[in-house]
């Protein structure tokens, strides 16, 4: 098979050590040496000098949980690295030892058998775990909101069927309220703000419940909860608006052009795919890294499964989250592709087929450097108008109406 590298080395990362394998090519023979290093700083600076005074040119690692990336950051610069799946690179069946993977990695590498996974640069990585903590920080206020739905439920107090946000200003004064000892509902009421005081009646009947002293304690528990996961959030937000590179900070003014992306989507999108496209050669390459496009499972000429792959679950979140508030916007192309394919194949196929074209047109827009412009909730309609107006008459019949079409032109008045 043809040699690629003449000179590479293949590692398999453990948590406390590296086994690095060199495999030479030199007047066809192959030579090739292995040693262990531990993953301390010390030990990563010493397989660093080692790689470099074997003229190492490229270097394989699978990609093992979170113990790459120390390894990544010291070598990066140092040689050329490759991520790798680890799916990608399974050894034959046989014996498996530390020392065999790295030679098989070795292998792989120098004759181009491997595919690199994107890595983005150091300050992109930096940005991507601000991204992310604030998401987890993001969930974990979900789910104490939930817990105290529960409390409130057990209650028998029924503000989420009155209120539609019972973390609201409204809902959060009378949540105090509550802790603080008041239980008359008519009080409670009026604690309303805006358009909610016009349900005052119905929240007077929602807040007549039986709560205890352990209720209160409870919901008093899970608000100081709350406000410390806001102030956590509104801190990590202010950092990534620092920490926010120029070209980013363009990239996402211009994502936010887009319907159901906003402020903190664009930012999460930005720092898992950056904005410069060169790495991903076309939108489709981009999806399949994501792993929001049709999956291709073929079989004896018949198309087995169409499933979804597998991809980054960050990115995808935050699409079909964005494809959510897409579907909700007024006269929008986004909004009819939804209306259109919920009908035929269901609400979640749908969401996560306008969060496919919603990451097209995130890709355009970050490669030509533009903005996004509307086509219209009729765009479709205006590139086939007998094919469907053939389908219009055909609902028309099944309804039992004799219609006669004409040519606008011979319309009669």
């Amino acid at each position: 098979m043809e040699t690629l590298y003449p000179c590479c080395a293949g590692l398999d990362i453990h948590k406390e050590t590296v086994v690095a394998c060199v495999r030479k090519v030199t007047a066809d023979k192959v030579h090739q040496e292995t040693r262990t290093f531990r993953t301390e700083t010390s030990g990563l600076l010493a397989l660093a000098d080692w790689l470099t005074d074997e003229g190492v040119t490229h270097a394989a690692m699978e990609s093992t949980g979170v113990y790459w990336k120390p390894v990544w950051n010291l070598l990066e610069g140092v040689v050329e690295l490759l991520l790798v799946n680890a799916e990608h690179i399974k050894q034959v069946p046989g014996r498996k030892t530390d020392v065999k993977d790295a030679e098989w990695i070795a292998q792989l590498l120098q004759c181009g058998l491997l595919k690199a996974s994107f890595v983005p640069e150091r300050p992109v990585r930096d940005l991507r775990d601000l991204t992310r903590q604030r998401v987890q920080l993001v969930r974990q206020k979900v789910q104490v909101a939930n817990r105290i739905q529960k409390t409130l439920e057990d209650a028998n107090i029924k503000l989420a069927s009155v209120a539609s946000d019972v973390l609201g200003k409204s809902g959060r004064d009378m949540l105090r309220a509550i802790v603080n000892g008041e239980s008359d509902p008519v009080v409670l009421a009026e604690l309303a703000r805006q358009r909610l005081r016009a349900k005052i009646p119905q929240l007077q009947e929602a807040l007549l419940g039986e709560v205890t002293d352990h209720h209160r304690f409870l919901l008093r528990m899970f608000l100081e909860q709350v406000d410390f996961l806001e102030g956590q959030i509104a801190r990590l937000s202010q950092r990534i608006r620092e920490v926010l590179p120029v070209p980013f900070v363009e990239a996402v003014e211009r994502l936010e052009t887009i319907p159901g992306i906003d402020r903190r989507a664009a930012e999460n999108i930005v720092a898992e795919i950056g904005a410069d496209m060169k790495p991903f050669p076309s939108a489709g390459h981009l999806a399949s890294w994501v792993g929001i496009c049709p999956g291709n499972h073929e079989s004896a000429g018949k198309r087995r499964s169409g499933r979804t792959t597998k991809g980054n679950a960050w990115l995808r979140v935050t699409l079909v989250q964005c494809a959510w508030a897409a579907s909700h916007t007024k006269d929008t192309y986004l909004s009819a592709q939804y209306k259109r394919l919920a009908a035929r194949r269901g609400k979640k196929r749908a969401l996560v087929a306008v969060g496919h074209t919603l990451l097209g047109i995130i890709y355009g827009v970050l490669k030509k450097k533009g903005v996004y412009r509307e086509l219209g909730a009729d765009y479709l309609d205006r590139q086939d108008k007998a094919k469907l107006a053939a389908r219009l008459l055909k609902r028309l019949e099944k309804l039992g109406v004799k219609v006669r079409v004409e040519a606008e032109a011979e319309a009669v008045a």
